[in-house]
């Protein structure tokens, strides 16, 4: 469990606080799909899921695409199971070859912006056609010290460390089933 004991975890999930429920969530994923499928149908996509945050979003959204698309993934990450993180690592790139494709880059949360830069320059470079990005939650402060937006946004949240539909708190709670803010102490 790493250094936190489930007393502790449990402690923190329960001082949270829920900021959007998952029915909440659901009508975010709903209204993403709706505007991705407007713009993307007849593109054939490749769909870049960015793990590990982005596995329970991409997997929702994506049972609500149903025009044809191909998935992929990649690991791309800055925190590596802390709360901060200095560079961009890279663990594994996506197989599938983006050369003249039009690319759909799903990952959970929009907060500083390095990991979605670096990811996106990387579709670029691959040879991409065109290149989407859609993010789950995106975090509103002034911090993001790099020009990079979501092409699709789901929920916004404030200026707080969020976990659950797959952000984690400490490499916890990826699994809860809405989007909760660590408690202001």
């Amino acid at each position: 469990m790493g250094k936190h004991t489930r007393a502790e975890l449990q402690q923190v999930l329960e001082d949270a606080e829920l900021l959007h429920d998952a029915a909440a969530v659901r009508l975010a994923l709903d209204r993403m799909a709706a505007a991705i499928s407007t713009e993307l149908a007849d593109t054939h996509p490749v769909v870049l899921c960015v793990l590990t945050g982005g596995i329970i979003p991409t997997g929702h959204l994506l049972t609500r695409l149903t025009f044809p698309l191909e998935i992929d993934y990649l690991h791309a990450t800055r925190y590596r199971g802390t709360t901060q993180g200095e560079h961009v690592q890279w663990v594994c790139r996506p197989e599938t070859s983006l050369q003249d494709r039009t690319v759909l880059v799903v990952d959970d949360i929009l907060d500083e912006g390095h990991t979605l830069a670096d990811v996106l320059a990387f579709c670029r470079d691959a040879g991409a056609a065109q290149v989407y990005s859609a993010v789950l939650v995106e975090k509103q402060h002034a911090r993001r010290d790099v020009a990079v937006t979501a092409d699709y946004v789901g929920l916004s949240v404030e200026d707080r460390y969020v976990f659950g539909f797959g952000m984690d708190y400490r490499g916890h709670f990826r699994n809860l089933d809405g989007i909760y803010a660590v408690a202001n102490r």
